[in-house]
């Protein structure tokens, strides 16, 4: 039986930014929540690269890893994800290669596929270029020889970056992340915090097709789970309110900063619109410390995971912080 005591925590942070605050607020309390991350023992803090949202200040990534890196001490600080179609391979490998050097043994490079934005946003970011399914495939491994160690002669050589192989992790909610992982022997983190509905497809392919590189041996998996802990299940439940106006905002194209938390939030809406939060919240576990500790086993069981990425969207920052203490005393 899988059990929660062999699993990881870890935090996702989107920095969102709150209704009456600033950006230079969302970023402060970032830096102020993976310092408690670190405290409670979670494995790693990863930044998600979105462009053009009114309510996430993380699109500068790579910025944002230097920070967070710069505040803690033991912590992994990482992407998750750089949406490689947006940057040249050699731009990430040179970014991703400084923080490196900077925070030896720290850094992650979690890899994503999608824009993480609009249509007008995507060109903005690649001017003219097309995207084809080829490129993602082409592009990782480029990476992955960019920051391995340099051969001699090559002329095209990552300055910073070449020799620090920072880990690469593979991002994914399809079959298609799960196949390129498993083929090229990389770490695969499921995007289950916001859709779900492959995870379970996706990490059978991904452990099937998995092939052993010099990086890896095993498959290693990673879960989004989107997590709001609270005394009771009714508290929870309230504070969970900010993230479900954040999803049906997502839904309806209505994006806008994290709202305060709003007293029976769900019993008000449309049944299509409770149906369709609660179909992109399928893999959320929200509740009181049993609830939550019951939540996670279940996930565990039905995921084998070796890791839980947490996506944690509480209004009030001290309040976000104590979901995560609880969550980690789930897993004692």
């Amino acid at each position: 039986m899988h059990t929660l005591n062999n699993i990881a925590l870890s935090l996702l942070d989107l920095v969102a930014v709150r209704e009456n605050g600033t950006v230079a607020d969302a970023l402060h309390i970032a830096l102020r929540t993976a310092q408690h991350a670190e405290t409670l023992g979670f494995k790693r803090y990863w930044l998600a690269e979105h462009h053009n949202l009114a309510g996430v200040a993380s699109s500068a990534t790579a910025v944002l890893v230097g920070y967070v890196a710069a505040g803690t001490q033991r912590i992994r600080v990482g992407s998750g994800g750089v949406m490689l179609p947006n940057h040249a391979p050699l731009m990430v490998a040179e970014a991703f290669g400084t923080l490196a050097e900077l925070y030896p043994g720290r850094i992650d490079l979690g890899l994503g596929r999608a824009p993480g934005t609009d249509p007008l946003t995507m060109r903005a970011l690649r001017r003219d270029r097309v995207e084809r399914e080829e490129d993602f495939p082409r592009d990782v491994a480029e990476l992955q020889h960019l920051l391995a160690p340099a051969e001699p002669g090559q002329r095209l050589v990552a300055m910073p970056g070449a020799g620090t192989q920072v880990p690469i992790y593979l991002l994914g909610s399809s079959l298609f992340s799960a196949r390129l992982a498993a083929q090229r022997g990389l770490p695969y983190a499921f995007a289950s915090h916001f859709a779900p509905r492959f995870l379970h497809q996706a990490l059978a392919l991904y452990r099937e097709e998995f092939q052993s590189s010099s990086s890896l041996k095993r498959p290693y998996v990673i879960v989004g789970v989107p997590l709001i802990a609270a005394p009771t299940d009714e508290e929870a439940q309230f504070l969970a309110s900010s993230t479900y106006q954040r999803v049906l905002g997502i839904l309806t194209g209505q994006r806008g900063r994290l709202q305060p938390p709003v007293a029976d939030y769900l019993a008000q809406l449309h049944p299509q619109e409770r149906a369709a939060v609660q179909d992109f919240l399928a893999a959320a576990v929200i509740g009181s410390p049993e609830t939550v500790r019951a939540g996670l086993a279940a996930l565990a069981e039905s995921t084998q995971a070796d890791e839980f990425m947490l996506v944690s969207d509480v209004f009030d920052p001290e309040l976000r912080l104590r979901s995560l203490d609880i969550a980690a005393r789930a897993l004692l």
